[in-house]
């Protein structure tokens, strides 16, 4: 069973959903941070299977699902949304959390145990970067997100989602059913035009702070997971890992970017594995 909240931060409403759990005894709740165009229910079929001990949160980040999606940008830049992730989990608990964050969200939650990491207690990244150091590239990343970010406001949704879908990144998921297809389009759908926007334009990769030289500063274990087939990530966190003090890299094999969609039971068994075996030993 599952509760819905709503959370008001700067005049914002954030959707938060809280998972009732039966054998609840640690006190690091879980807080799951979806991807680009998605929203908490897309960890709707792998909550019943992380391991029961724990209370489970899934937040709607700005701009996506249920939350607001407000027009100014400086909403969305990375120190805004930390600032918001801040407030919101002093609201549902004053004990250190565990992260979960997928590609968009695991760059959120990367930079919020950045600036916070005493209140982290386990951080699992999926599909996610630190981050662009070269000057460059980060120029290309911000063009092509802004040049994406007009496609989206001057295109129906349904042609933006389809086209997002159909992108490179995501050619593993043509594999997936029919009807999980269908659902993941339906939920895309849902989403703001205007948040999806300027979520783009305000938290791009190449707008966001580098992290790769401050990811010495989360002192909890972090576990980096991505799809065997998503083979830039795969390489970009093989250099990340050496980065924490202490983390680990797993990959899942035969999946791409969302490793959780495409091998939801090889995601939950390394999930449970991290959480029984290196947070609680």
């Amino acid at each position: 069973m599952r509760n819905d909240m709503l959370i008001e931060v700067t005049g914002i409403k954030f959707y938060i959903e809280r998972y009732n759990r039966q054998n609840i005894s640690k006190n690091s709740p879980i807080i799951l941070l979806h991807g680009f165009t998605g929203s908490g229910r897309d960890w709707d079929l792998l909550i019943p299977r992380i391991a029961p001990e724990f209370k489970v949160y899934t937040i709607d980040l700005i701009g996506h699902g249920k939350s607001g999606s407000p027009p100014l940008i400086s909403y969305y830049e990375t120190n805004s949304i930390v600032n918001q992730l801040k407030i919101i989990i002093s609201k549902l608990t004053s004990n250190k959390i565990i992260l979960i964050g997928y590609s968009m969200g695991g760059r959120a939650a990367l930079s919020f145990a950045v600036k916070y990491p005493e209140l982290v207690g386990g951080l699992i990244i999926e599909s996610a970067s630190a981050g662009i150091d070269d000057i460059n590239l980060r120029n290309k990343r911000i063009n092509a997100d802004n040049l994406l970010a007009g496609f989206i406001e001057s295109q129906p949704m349904e042609k933006f989602v389809d086209y997002w879908m159909s992108r490179e990144l995501f050619k593993t998921q043509k594999y997936l059913s029919e009807d999980k297809l269908n659902s993941l389009r339906a939920n895309k759908l849902k989403n703001n035009p205007v948040g999806l926007a300027n979520i783009l334009r305000g938290f791009s990769t190449g707008k966001m702070p580098q992290l790769m030289d401050k990811l010495s500063l989360i002192k909890s274990k972090a576990f980096l997971i991505t799809g065997e087939l998503d083979t830039k990530f795969t390489s970009i966190n093989h250099e990340l890992v050496s980065k924490f003090p202490s983390a680990e890299h797993k990959i899942i094999k035969n999946a791409g970017h969302n490793t959780h969609l495409e091998k939801p039971q090889e995601f939950i068994n390394m999930i449970n594995f991290f959480l029984n075996k290196f947070l609680f030993p």
